[in-house]
């Protein structure tokens, strides 16, 4: 009898160890900054105000003041500079639970600096759908196309260079929404120019926004946002 208890003991063990492993796998704090982590704790433990309507993404959300640009103290800023689709997964309760009325996605570029292919990119975002779907089926989500970028600056290399992968990623995008019954919302043709990069007076390194940009975004989905 002493035996099978020792044996049960020691499986328990190995099973909690692996199960330990693979938290700290997933939350390796090396994968993202300490801001990241700065925001996520902060947005973990921020109160619900009920009927919030959130716009998640990385820095090009992270950037905007979203209250004033919409006019609506309900529109809450959950964007975290440097952000990917793994990242908005790891925080994506943090979301849900507030059950808010409206959700404003916009997440890929860095996916795409960092190698991913837009299909490895659709894979994620399926995955974040599928969450809200289920942790807060009553929100309206808003699919929002990755925005366009421009070379000549010189600078944010790994992503001014991603024009292709970018229109690509949101054919697909548009496809993903439809599927989920979400709106998507093309700014990527709104803010592009001819040769679809980003106009030199919307960004001062080709992919952060001037207020120019975000006015003009903010006036597409002002709609929406009612």
């Amino acid at each position: 009898m002493n035996k099978i208890i020792l044996l049960l003991i020691a499986v328990f063990g190995l099973t909690l160890s692996a199960s330990s492993q693979a938290q700290t796998a997933v939350t390796d704090s090396s994968r993202f900054a300490a801001y990241w982590w700065h925001s996520k704790d902060m947005y973990d433990h921020l109160p619900d105000i009920r009927n919030e309507i959130i716009f998640l993404g990385n820095s090009i959300t992270d950037g905007a003041e979203w209250f004033e640009l919409l006019g609506n103290k309900k529109c809450l800023n959950r964007g975290i500079s440097a952000d990917i689709t793994e990242g908005i997964l790891l925080r994506l309760d943090a979301v849900t639970k507030l059950q808010p009325k409206k959700l404003f996605i916009m997440i890929g570029v860095n996916d795409l600096s960092r190698g991913m292919t837009p299909d490895e990119v659709i894979v994620n975002y399926r995955k974040i759908l599928d969450r809200i779907r289920t942790e807060s089926p009553r929100t309206r989500v808003y699919v929002q196309s990755v925005l366009p970028v421009n070379p000549a600056t010189g600078m944010a290399k790994n992503h001014t260079n991603k024009t292709p992968q970018i229109m690509e990623l949101n054919g697909k995008l548009k496809e993903l929404a439809a599927e989920y019954g979400n709106t998507y919302i093309d700014l990527f043709s709104l803010m592009a120019d001819s040769e679809n990069y980003l106009p030199r007076s919307f960004s001062v390194d080709g992919l952060h926004l001037t207020y120019k940009a975000y006015k003009t975004w903010a006036d597409a989905i002002k709609p929406y946002v009612k």
